[in-house]
Formats: structure tokens, sequence, C-alpha cells
């Protein structure tokens, strides 16, 4: 099916919905399960999607995107346009007006002094924010009153709607954050586990990579929302047994990323207690080739860190080889069926940014080899190549997913086919796609060679997603490891073709260079390898309602609107 029909149904079942109950918290509680537990509450520490869903909950943005990707006022009071003024003729600034009576959970109003602050918090040049490509090309924000905040631009943005837009860009409270700039973010552990928010609902209690409470905020500015009093969020467990919680035994009314194979999913939903549903976004399952040393023989601090490139992966032969080797159609067909499709680009969509690159659709075996052989990777005696005393002897990282684990099986092997050896890691997805700088096992860390993942990004503008593989977002000890250039990139071109991006106003313009830069990190030098154009599909309780799947902003963007319905 295609995205604009998806995206046409979305909307269509959300005229249907079931208007939500009008008083706050009469519902009782909702209890959603994230198998993948979330270990932070601040999105600016982590750029993982379970950590910035589980924050969605209280933290806010300015404006959001709906599951169509058009923008709606979240805190401001209408989205700038030119017409309004809001949106500078020269394209160089963007004005933003926040609602009146805005207030934080703890009762004190919400001020542009709060996102002046937001921006300093995330662009201070001592920290690592892993939501910084969203403040690319922000040469300063001010505050012109207390409900008026300007964004400046160092040069004109035809798509101003970047930083503060979307849940990974949400404001955060000035009064609890002030003491936690640059190096001391990661220490604020009171701050980064409960922060003070707008949304529809507070924290209670965090407990890291288990269970966090939330109550209804009571100074949500909607008096009639949310309807649920309390919240429980469970992480933890794996994608099967998450689906099951709600398709089976009724435990939960939710149930985040239900990444299993259709024929897993129909047996459960035959139950008839739940569905899952599914939305078409920018969700792409890719491999991240490590472009430098993850050895363990090397100084901590300097292991997977541009001081020292890769032994074998810095050639452009071996990496374009490991993606001739891989079926993509098979990877589909057992892992996602029609919530799949086989795909070469990191950008999918919008279809003006989606490269026509197809060529790695098509498995080609020999021809990997033959490229290896052109290269002077030679079979040794056990199969393996090498070349000058080195081996094409791999480690291959990701989550543990029962969907995931397929690949890897399947993945190693036509690897071996080519002369390639692979051991294969798996880490609990809490810790993978966690924020603790001092865990060897993050997905930013890389302490592999390979590594498999998918994340996404906000609205229809995939520019701040290419703007994370510039040179100066790899991450690094300087940084607390927040970097979102986990593949090590580096490309002069690449960097000078962002700014280039950043100023271009044409919207056909845009697209090309958008589909030049995808190219560029997929076909061209194969640092990123696409694998899957994946749905984002979650479980849902028959007994839950107003829940619209949103694969352009936080899954859950419209929690204030769920409700219970009685069978």
């Amino acid at each position: 099916m295609k995205l604009k029909t998806l995206l046409m149904c979305a909307v269509a079942s959300l005229a249907l919905a079931p208007a939500a109950m009008a008083e706050r918290g009469s519902d009782g509680e909702v209890n959603v399960i994230m198998w993948q537990a979330p270990s932070t509450m601040n999105m600016y520490l982590s750029s993982g999607t379970k950590d910035i869903i589980a924050a969605s909950m209280s933290l806010e943005p300015l404006a959001g995107f709906t599951p169509e990707g058009e923008l709606f006022p979240r805190l401001a009071q209408e989205i700038p346009s030119l017409e309004n003024g809001g949106i500078a003729e020269d394209l160089k600034s963007v004005t933003w007006k926040l609602k009146d009576g805005l207030k934080w959970s703890d009762g004190t109003p919400v001020t542009s002094a709060d996102v002046v602050f937001t921006a300093e918090y995330c662009m201070h040049p001592e920290g690592g924010c892993a939501q910084l490509a969203k403040f690319e090309g922000v040469e300063s924000v001010e505050a012109i009153d207390d409900l008026t905040v300007k964004v400046n631009f160092t040069e004109p943005r035809p798509d101003p709607f970047s930083a503060f837009v979307g849940g990974q860009s949400p404001i955060i409270q000035k009064a609890q954050f002030e003491q936690c700039l640059g190096a001391a973010a990661p220490t604020c552990t009171e701050q980064n586990f409960n922060p003070i928010g707008t949304g529809p609902f507070k924290v209670v209690s965090f407990k890291t990579n288990d269970v966090i409470t939330f109550e209804a905020n009571p100074e949500y500015r909607d008096p009639e929302k949310p309807a649920f009093a309390r919240l429980t969020m469970k992480g933890g467990g794996d994608a099967a047994a998450a689906a099951r919680s709600v398709l089976e035994t009724g435990e939960f009314d939710y149930a985040w990323n239900t990444q299993l194979a259709p024929d897993v999913i129909a047996g459960m939903e035959a139950l008839g207690r739940g569905k899952v549903q599914a939305a078409f976004g920018s969700l792409v399952e890719r491999i991240h080739v490590n472009l430098t040393d993850p050895s363990s023989s090397l100084p901590e601090g300097e292991r997977s860190t541009v001081k020292h490139p890769h032994s074998f992966l810095t050639d452009p032969a071996v990496r374009k080889a490991l993606s001739m080797a891989i079926d993509r159609e098979l990877l589909v067909e057992i892992g996602y069926g029609p919530a799949g499709k086989p795909t070469c680009n990191l950008v999918p969509a919008p279809e003006a940014w989606a490269s026509p690159n197809t060529e790695c659709l098509t498995q080609d075996i020999e021809g990997a080899k033959a490229l290896l052989d052109e290269a002077g990777w030679v079979p040794g005696g056990d199969g393996v190549r090498e070349k000058g005393g080195v081996r094409l002897s791999m480690l291959y990282q990701t989550s543990v997913n029962a969907v995931r684990q397929d690949f890897q099986a399947l993945i190693k092997q036509w690897w071996s086919e080519i002369g390639v050896e692979t051991e294969l890691k798996t880490v609990d997805a809490s810790v993978f796609f966690g924020s603790d700088a001092g865990s060897p096992d993050t997905l930013q860390k890389f302490y592999a060679d390979v590594e498999m993942y998918a994340n996404n990004f906000e609205g229809n503008n995939p520019e701040p997603y290419l703007a994370k593989n510039t040179c100066d977002k790899a991450p690094g000890p300087e940084n607390q490891w927040q970097g979102e250039n986990t593949s090590r990139f580096c490309n002069e071109e690449y960097d000078k073709l962002v700014l280039e991006l950043g100023k271009t106003v044409d919207l056909e313009e845009r697209g090309k260079l958008g589909q030049k830069l995808n190219e560029m990190l997929t076909k061209d030098s194969n640092a990123i390898i696409p694998l899957v154009y994946r749905g984002t599909a979650s479980a849902v309780s028959n007994t839950l309602g107003g829940v619209q799947l949103n694969a352009w902003d936080t899954e859950l963007w419209n929690v204030a609107d769920w409700h219970r319905i009685e069978e």
C-alpha cells in the first residue's frame, strides 16, 4: 500500500475515534509495556526511541506532527508562516508565540526563557546533545518578551521547523536544568529521571530500565484531559512477550514495537483481545559500518574514535561486498511481510527525497567475491579472506530481538559465502539503546565492527536527519558519546552539501540534494547499509480508545486523548 493511502487511512480512523471522557482521570489506569526499557527521561541525552517516547509523556515541543506529517501547535499559539509574520521574509528567522497561561507540572509559568535555555542546553559546546542536529544552522535563540521567542539562522532556512518541533526536541524547564549545562548534563540524575514538564502526565517514580509511574498532570492545559489518572510504563522482556501481554493475556493495554514475524502476530490477534496497528513513516532497518577501530587493544577513550581508522572496513570494496551479499527480499519475507519492503535508501520518504537507487535489491554473491578478489582480499586456508596479515573477521552486534537474531544468522551465512568471518553479539535493548556513557554496549559506543538497528526522523523534512552524519557529530568521549554519526562517517563534500541544503529554498532542488546526501551514505560509500523500510507496529487492546499510531512524531503523540472503551 502506498504511503499516501496509509496516511489517508490514518486520518479516516482519527475522525471515527470516539470522544474522550470529559473528566480528567475518570478512566483510572492505563498500562503500557516497552520491552526496550527506558533508561532516561531526557531525550537530549539519548537517541533511543524508547527514551524519547517515555519522555514525551511529560516533555513537549512548541509544535508536533500529525499522523499525516502535518504541523500542529502544542505549546505554541499557532504555526509560524510568511502570511502571519512568524517566518521572516528573508527566511533567516522564525518567531514563536507561546500559548497564554501555560504552566509546568510544578505550577510555575512557562516562558520564553525556558525555550532560550533549551537551545543553550543542547548547543552547549562542552555538552553532548543527542538531538544536536535539530539545531543545525541555528545562530541564536532570543526572548522577545515572556511569551515570544525568535530563532535566528545563519542562512535562510526554507523549512525552519526543526528546533523545538517534534517529540525529539521538547522544551525543558530552565529552573530545573540550569545547573546541568555542558559536561554536567549527564550527572543530573534527579533532573534526567524526573523532569518537570507540560505534558498530560508527570513522573511519580522512575526506575531505570524497569518501571516508570506517571500521574495525570494537574496543570495540563486541557482540564478534561488526560482521561487516565495513572499511566504505568513497564520495561523489559522481549517483543513477543510484550505482544502477548496485550493480545493474549490482556495484562497490558498497549505494547510498543511488536517487531515480530507476521504469522506470529496473526496467531496472537486470532484470540480477539486486540490488534496490531501499523503506519509507515521513515523507519529503516539498516547496518552501520564502523569506520574506526573498535579493538579492545586500544586505550579506553580511543576505541571507536576517529584517532584510529578501521583496519579493513575503510576499504570501500569490503563495504560494498558486504551489501552485495545480502538478500533483502528474503529478510522482508521472514521478518515483516507486508509491514516491510526491501530498500537501498536511508531516507525512504517523502517521495521527492527518496533516491531511485535500487542496485542493492538484487543479491550478488558471485559479484561480491569478484570485487574482493580484485581488491586483493584472498581466501586463506580456513576460507576467510585476508590481505597484508589482516583477516576479514568481524563482530556484528544488535539488540536482543527475535527478528534481528534471524537477520543476523542469515547475514552471517551470506557473508561467510564471500569469505567474511562473523561473530554475532546481542545486547539487551535497554542497554543497546541506552544513554549510559559508561556502558561499553551502547550503539553510540559501537565497540563492534558492524551494528544493526532502526530509527526515524520526524515530519516531512529529512534535512536534520541527514545532518546527523556530518564529521562533527561522531560520538566520542569529548561529547559523552552522544554524537549521532555512529558510523563515524566523515566526508568534507557531504558536510558542504548539508550546508548547501540548509540554505536551498527550491523544493525540487532540496529533494535532489537530499537524494545525493542519501546516496553518499549508502550506495556511494556503504557506510550505512539499508535493509528494510519498516512500518511502525504496536499492539493495542480492544478496550483502549483514541490510539492513533504516528510514524512522523513520537508514537504516543496523542496519549492525552486515550480513554477506556467498555466492551
